[in-house]
C-alpha cells in the first residue's frame, strides 16, 4: 500500500514532527505540512486542504481537543488521527468522540505506529 496524499502533522515539538514524518515517509511519498499548534493547524488545514491530519493533543496555544474540534466544523470527513504522550481514557473517548479516526500513543514502539496508522489508511481511503 502507497499513500501519497498530504499530510498535516501537528505538534509542538519538532524532533516529533521529524520523528513521525519519518514513519510516514514509509507508507510512501506523503506531502508534508507541519504546524507546531492547533491554531496554526487550523489555518493550515483551511489552506492545504490534507489528506489526512496527525494531531498531538498537549500543545500551547490551543489543544489538540479544541483543535479536533474546529476541523471537524470545517470539514466533518476530515481523517485525524490523534496523537499523546498522555493518554488517559476520557481524552480518548472525547476524542473518538469528537470524529478522530484513531489514536496513537507516541511512546509506541515505531512499528506499531507504523501499522497503526498503514491501516488508519486502508480504513479510512479504500473506498475512495
Amino acid at each position: 500500500m502507497q499513500f501519497d496524499g498530504t499530510v498535516l502533522l501537528v505538534d509542538d515539538e519538532l524532533h516529533v514532527r521529524k520523528f513521525i514524518g519519518l514513519i510516514l515517509r514509509q507508507l510512501g511519498n506523503p506531502v508534508l505540512i507541519e504546524a507546531a499548534n492547533g491554531k496554526d493547524a487550523v489555518e493550515a488545514y483551511k489552506r492545504e486542504d490534507p489528506d489526512l491530519v496527525l494531531l498531538d493533543v498537549n500543545m500551547p496555544v490551543q489543544d489538540g481537543i479544541e483543535t479536533l474540534r474546529q476541523l471537524m466544523t470545517v470539514d466533518p470527513h476530515c481523517v485525524v488521527v490523534m496523537l499523546t504522550s498522555l493518554a488517559n481514557r476520557q481524552t480518548v473517548e472525547q476524542a473518538l468522540q469528537l470524529g478522530a479516526a484513531n489514536y496513537i500513543r507516541k511512546d509506541t514502539p515505531k512499528d506499531e505506529i507504523l501499522a497503526a496508522l498503514r491501516q488508519t489508511i486502508v480504513d479510512c481511503f479504500s473506498a475512495e
